[in-house]
């Protein structure tokens, strides 16, 4: 893929962009990995005292719903709110959840 194509696809219109959209998906993934196990410890919640079967669905779960929360909170100092609210409702409808 040339830059030119993976930036029409991310529809992206510069490096700058590019470079803050990266920062921001990046940042993002570590902080909500973090908050979630933090979340998970202070309810609570290990395998010590739950089922595999059910610790994981949870854990991956509140991994999930804290990447969609931080990813907007994350974008608004890159200045990519915009950018993001647009991809977080592309990502929901992907789940059946239609925010128009």
């Amino acid at each position: 893929m040339t830059k030119k194509s993976i930036y029409k696809r991310l529809l992206i219109t510069s490096d700058l962009q590019f470079i803050c959209v990266m920062l921001v998906f990046a940042i993002t993934g570590s902080m909500s990995l973090y908050v979630s196990q933090l979340v998970i410890e202070v309810i609570n919640i290990d395998l010590s005292n739950l089922s595999p079967l059910i610790f994981w669905p949870i854990r991956i779960l509140s991994v999930f719903v804290f990447y969609q929360i931080l990813l907007i909170i994350v974008a608004i100092p890159f200045g990519q709110f915009s950018y993001f609210l647009r991809v977080e409702k592309k990502m929901l409808n992907r789940f059946g959840l239609n925010l128009n």
